[in-house]
């Protein structure tokens, strides 16, 4: 039980301290490459919730070929550095309207899961509620059966996202 906890502290550690170096790193190709440290922290985690397929995963999947198409995307954009003051003052994101309700969202999600986590907390446990699947075969029937919709959505998603940046990237450039 004490291996168990310190194991999660150590990746959960490493988790958060990958998002951060993401989110504080002036360069983007240097976040894209802490988002490495991070996946590997949350594979750890995964690993530790008994779902070796899903740790596997993470990091054939996400730490290879969408950490690979975030630097691509970062390198076609030519974004090399963040610049501060120009773009900083003149950014229509930064009016008060948006700013305002990037607050209130903010606010909205942590009302989420603190009561997310109350519900956790009345049942008993994560665990508790349905069997886990370690079955491959058994993971991939939900996922293509129950999951099929929300699948081909996170797939259009990230196409749709990777075809705006290329026309940003182009109106930039001409």
């Amino acid at each position: 039980m004490a291996f168990d906890l310190i194991a999660f502290y150590v990746f959960a550690a490493i988790t958060v301290l990958g998002a951060l170096a993401v989110v504080g790193q002036r360069n983007p190709v240097y976040s894209v490459v802490a988002i490495v440290g991070s996946f590997c922290g949350l594979s750890g985690l995964y690993v530790l919730l008994d779902a070796p397929f899903v740790a596997v995963v993470q990091i054939i999947i996400y730490a290879g070929a969408i950490l690979v198409l975030f630097l691509f995307t970062v390198m076609l954009l030519n974004a090399s550095r963040e610049d501060g003051a120009e773009w900083d003052r003149s950014h229509p994101y930064y009016r008060p309207g948006p700013t305002r309700l990037g607050g209130v969202l903010a606010v909205v999600l942590l009302g989420q899961l603190l009561w997310a986590m109350s519900r956790i907390a009345d049942t008993g446990g994560i665990g508790e509620q349905q069997p886990a699947a370690s079955s491959v075969r058994l993971l991939g029937r939900v996922l293509f059966t129950d999951y099929m919709f929300a699948f081909e959505v996170t797939s259009i998603l990230i196409i749709a996202a990777m075809v705006g940046a290329v026309v940003l990237a182009g109106r930039k450039g001409n």
